[in-house]
């Protein structure tokens, strides 16, 4: 199984990114969308797959949480 966690865009240079994971920064390709530092984006296998909205990101950043928690 393979899953795609939520991240917040914090430097981008080129198609580099660098995405933070509630306090792990993540070197992430960014060349397959139009992401800009700030944006919360889903992060699969070092790729950048979508850009979301900031209530798409905590949700699902808080969901993760929970699921950490059990």
């Amino acid at each position: 199984m393979c899953v795609a966690l939520p991240g917040k865009v914090i430097k981008l240079e080129g198609t580099k990114a660098t995405v933070d994971f509630n306090g792990n920064r993540v070197p992430a390709e960014a060349g397959l969308v139009k992401a800009k530092p700030g944006d919360y984006v889903l992060v699969h296998a070092g790729c950048i797959l979508q850009v979301l909205s900031k209530e798409e990101g905590d949700s699902l950043t808080d969901l993760f949480l929970e699921l950490e928690a059990l």
